[in-house]
């Protein structure tokens, strides 16, 4: 729905006023908020119309308003102060606006248009569960997708799964020695904390090992390298790559127990996906775009026949993208996923990778690289950076001691929510099965809000007890506000879509005016929060 904003309305009406008042042609208006002190809801600014007509500031903003009273039914009383034309809006302008949003459920949202873009978040590594900072990562790139959407474009939600190399081979390995043909359903537990149990099993035995050689003269460095245990991962990996059944087999098995464990995770969290990538898929991509780099001079080859992009033009170092035994970096694979995914989804024309901003100097060379190899689409890319969230000591510490589990943390949080619900006694005469209901929504908008209600680049102290507070800036201070709301709708047995409200029957209260001239802001709102990528 389109309903003109009350500088719309004005601006209008001021260009004709200075075409009969004094026959000139005015471009542009400019607005800004009244200032707490003069009477007024909005303010004109005459100083830039001092170029179209030359005269003393006060006498134009005199005219200006005058004009506007008697012929605009929305301009109820004018004052002037210096160079500043304060405008009182009549209440029924705010009425009207009102009555013409309050049934239209996505008021402010804009409707898809072709233009599509691609939102990476989550990307995990298969070996262990999701922690805390992937908990930022996916609350952050789903709410950025979902504004998006909301601003007008076409958006897919997409990561791509990090599920080769030696990570996953350590639990692999750790499994076949130590786990006796344990499944997740023969321990209760979910595949992801299964398989990460054994990724800490690895780092048990191979520490052991490395203290061993190291008893026995071996210097620490070399131990390192020569630990049995690693050297049996190392070739585990090995044959993983030269696509050994048995090895595969156990991968393809392991690999499901995590993505089962992770679907229960991101269910809970509430995030989903349209789209997903392999790295064991896209892992080999990308080479064939060096050799295409090569012949154009994007690239060039040094004496041991590594292949490399010099940046230094642009501010930025020399950067490797194909090692000399011609194996692929990180990079490779990143240039070649990019290009697939576009392969993938001819319409998108843009992507946005969340990644933490300790990846912020990749993805500037990423993005650099692709322009230079002549993708149009490679100026719409946009690394989401955000900071790390750290916890007050002492909290939630997982078994190494410095890693806090997601799924630990959504049962703590519906704990808090229990334990300072039940203090306040504001769930009494529900049943024990509504009340968990109300403890996980309460615990986990606590969580969602407390996270994404700062700016993303912005590192977040995350205190759980904090952020259940029903008082102040939270999750649950809304939640409580709405379901308030909700009962004295209910008590009042009111049909909302019914009710018309005219300036006529009632005077409009200022904190009401206040509240509608919010909602006015909710369009413009949305595609700040899109062009920004900022939730917050």
């Amino acid at each position: 729905i389109k309903v003109m904003s009350i500088q719309e309305t004005l601006s209008h009406h001021i260009k004709q006023a200075f075409q009969a008042l004094y026959n000139a042609t005015l471009e542009t208006v400019e607005f800004q908020a009244t200032r707490k002190d003069f009477e007024g809801d909005i303010t004109v600014v005459v100083f830039p119309m001092l170029r179209v007509v030359k005269m003393n500031p006060a006498q134009l903003g005199e005219d200006l308003g005058k004009h506007l009273v008697e012929h605009v039914a929305e301009v109820k009383a004018y004052n002037v102060v210096k160079g500043f034309l304060n405008l009182v809006i009549a209440d029924s302008f705010y009425f009207n606006f009102f009555n013409s949003v309050k049934d239209h459920k996505d008021y402010g949202f804009v409707n898809a248009t072709e233009d599509a873009i691609m939102v990476e978040y989550s990307s995990p590594n298969t070996n262990k569960p999701l922690h805390l900072g992937h908990i930022r990562n996916n609350l952050l790139g789903y709410a950025v997708a979902e504004i998006l959407k909301a601003s007008g474009k076409k958006v897919y939600k997409t990561q791509i799964i990090n599920d080769r190399g030696i990570h996953i081979c350590k639990s692999m390995l750790a499994w076949k020695r130590f786990g006796n043909d344990e499944t997740p359903e023969s321990t209760g537990l979910k595949g992801d904390k299964l398989v990460g149990n054994y990724y800490v099993k690895f780092d048990q035995v191979y520490k052991a090992e490395i203290a061993d050689l190291v008893k026995n003269g071996v210097a620490e460095d070399e131990a390192k390298k020569q630990a049995p245990i690693l050297l049996e991962a190392q070739e585990m990996l090995r044959q993983w790559e030269a696509g050994d059944e048995e090895t595969v087999a156990l991968w393809k098995t392991m690999n499901g127990w995590v993505y089962d464990g992770f679907d229960i995770t991101y269910k809970n969290l509430g995030v989903d996906f349209d789209a997903l990538y392999y790295e064991s898929d896209t892992y080999l991509l990308g080479k064939e775009f060096v050799a295409e780099g090569l012949k154009t001079g994007v690239f060039f080859t040094k004496d041991d026949g590594s292949v490399w992009c010099d940046l230094t033009d642009e501010g930025l170092d020399e950067k490797i993208v194909l090692r000399a035994d011609g194996t692929a970096v990180y990079m490779t694979q990143d240039i070649g996923t990019a290009i697939q995914r576009i392969k993938d989804y001819p319409d998108v024309g843009g992507m946005v990778y969340t990644v933490g901003n300790e990846q912020d100097y990749h993805f500037k060379v990423l993005f650099l690289i692709l322009k230079k190899l002549g993708f149009d689409w490679a100026k719409n890319l946009y690394h989401l950076s955000y900071g790390m969230v750290d916890l007050p000591s002492g909290k939630m510490k997982s078994r190494e001691g410095t890693v806090v589990d997601a799924d630990d943390l959504i049962v703590e949080m519906t704990d808090t929510a229990r334990e300072i619900s039940q203090e306040l006694g504001k769930l009494d005469g529900y049943s024990d099965e509504e009340k968990e209901n109300i403890y996980r929504t309460i615990g986990l908008g606590a969580l969602k809000y407390f996270i994404l209600k700062v700016d993303p680049k912005k590192r977040i102290l995350f205190d759980p007890k904090e952020s259940v507070d029903f008082q102040g800036n939270t999750g649950p201070f809304i939640q409580y506000t709405y379901a308030r709301i909700q009962a004295i709708l209910r008590k009042a047995e009111l049909n909302t879509e019914s009710v018309m409200l005219s300036a006529v029957e009632t005077a409009m209260n200022a904190k009401e005016k206040e509240l509608v001239k919010q909602l006015q802001l909710f369009p413009e709102v949305v595609q700040q929060a899109a062009s920004q990528h900022s939730p917050a």
